[in-house]
């Protein structure tokens, strides 16, 4: 795929969406920071349902630490691996008190020293909280890169790289949302909604279906 193609794909995307972002619902830095953690193998709505009532009753580093693994539990009980995510956010917001004033650090490096943070999550954090042009590869941005051609990897890693490198300047900031709402709406996994798709004149998948 050549630059001409990908610009004309995210002025498309730019044009229906002027201003995308997470479809989890937060007010604050580390709000997004505990939500991303539960995120991990779960729906956006899934972690929003639970958030909702966590956190009228905690919503700081402090508040959730007093909450405890055994008080965090049950908020976050329908949210998958929550016993391990419990765990993670608690560390989390111990790390967060003692080494950063209960704020949420704003380099890679520092937040993914955190438990439960990986690069995905880091890159989310950066993009989303701060305005950092990052972009963080998840299940639907790896597919929607490789199906269409934007940007060819095997691993998430390759394929983040690509973007970084491919993306022009004026879209990398808001590329991660574009791609990833893209793939959960239009993109889809087992069945592309080629025929509704806005970018299909673009798209470099080779086994369309357009209606």
């Amino acid at each position: 795929m050549n630059r001409d193609k990908r610009t004309a794909i995210f002025s498309t995307l730019r044009e229906r969406m002027p201003a995308p972002t997470t479809e989890l619902v937060y007010e604050t830095p580390f709000e997004l920071l505990v939500a991303v953690i539960l995120s991990a193998q779960a729906t956006d709505v899934s972690v929003n349902q639970a958030t909702q009532k966590l956190y009228p009753v905690a919503r700081t580093p402090e508040a959730i630490l007093a909450l405890d693994v055994d008080g965090l539990k049950p908020y976050i009980r329908t949210i998958g691996l929550f016993n391990s995510k419990a765990g993670n956010i608690i560390k989390t917001c111990r790390l967060l008190i003692e080494n950063h004033d209960g704020e949420v650090p704003r380099t890679r490096e520092e937040l993914e020293a955190l438990p439960g943070v990986g690069r995905k999550t880091a890159n989310v954090i950066l993009n989303t909280a701060f305005g950092e042009p990052t972009i963080a590869v998840d299940t639907h941005i790896f597919r929607v890169s490789n199906r269409t051609g934007i940007a060819h990897g095997k691993t998430p890693l390759e394929v983040e790289k690509r973007l970084l490198r491919l993306t022009p300047d004026e879209f990398r900031k808001d590329a991660h949302h574009w791609l990833i709402l893209h793939g959960r709406y239009v993109c889809k996994a087992r069945k592309p909604l080629c025929g509704e798709c806005p970018i299909v004149d673009w798209c470099e998948y080779n086994k369309k279906e357009i209606t």
